[in-house]
């Protein structure tokens, strides 16, 4: 009878690596949105508790401080490596801290969210993780705001650039000064509310 094979564990394998950094970053305790000022690039969840009825289950997931079920997640990293270089010698200086208060004022312009309904996690990670750590939050979650509903983490485009479309984010969370000035979307706010429904329904059948 053949004996069965284990694959020896691997601690430096890309995934082994990616997990030990979620679940550090998932050990952390919660913060409002923004947290307080901090030093450092590395990941973040955002997590929502309110009542907007699409998110209803999201929110239960969240709700009673159980927080399993991240509407968002993302990175910083330093800017050096946001213009193509590694970024391994980049001073991080408040990159995290400052994707976390864009974070903050978009859902404060939004006519139909409370900032108040919004927490977060997050980590200082050393630059060349980040990426990978993000990556693996994203497949383990499937969070919303990352899978189905695009457009959270826009910025303003600029000037002689507002002939693109409204994401869908702006679309179904108006209020953004700078998205309002955009083309609509070709996709109708009905039609991304169905699809944003069956996603849900699919993921908490």
């Amino acid at each position: 009878m053949p004996e069965d094979i284990h694959s020896p564990f691997n601690p430096l394998d890309k995934r082994n690596l990616a997990e030990s950094i979620a679940d550090a970053m998932l050990e952390r305790p919660v913060s409002p949105l923004p947290p307080p000022p901090f030093i450092g690039a590395g990941i973040y969840a955002i997590y929502y508790i309110g009542s907007f009825s699409l998110y209803k289950q999201i929110a239960r997931a969240n709700r009673d401080d159980k927080f399993g079920q991240p509407i968002y997640v993302g990175k910083a990293v330093p800017a050096g490596a946001r213009k193509g270089g590694f970024g391994l010698d980049a001073e991080p200086g408040k990159a995290l801290h400052v994707r976390l208060c864009d974070h903050a004022k978009s859902v404060e312009e939004a006519s139909n969210l409370n900032l108040s309904d919004f927490l977060c996690r997050f980590l200082v990670v050393d630059d060349i993780w980040i990426p990978l750590a993000e990556s693996l939050l994203i497949e383990r979650f499937s969070p919303l705001w990352n899978m189905q509903i695009d457009g959270f983490g826009n910025h303003n485009p600029g000037k002689g650039r507002y002939n693109q479309q409204k994401s869908q984010w702006d679309t179904i969370h108006p209020g953004r000064a700078w998205a309002e000035r955009l083309q609509p979307n070709v996709q109708t706010e009905a039609d991304m509310l169905r699809d944003v429904q069956q996603f849900i329904d699919a993921k908490y059948k």
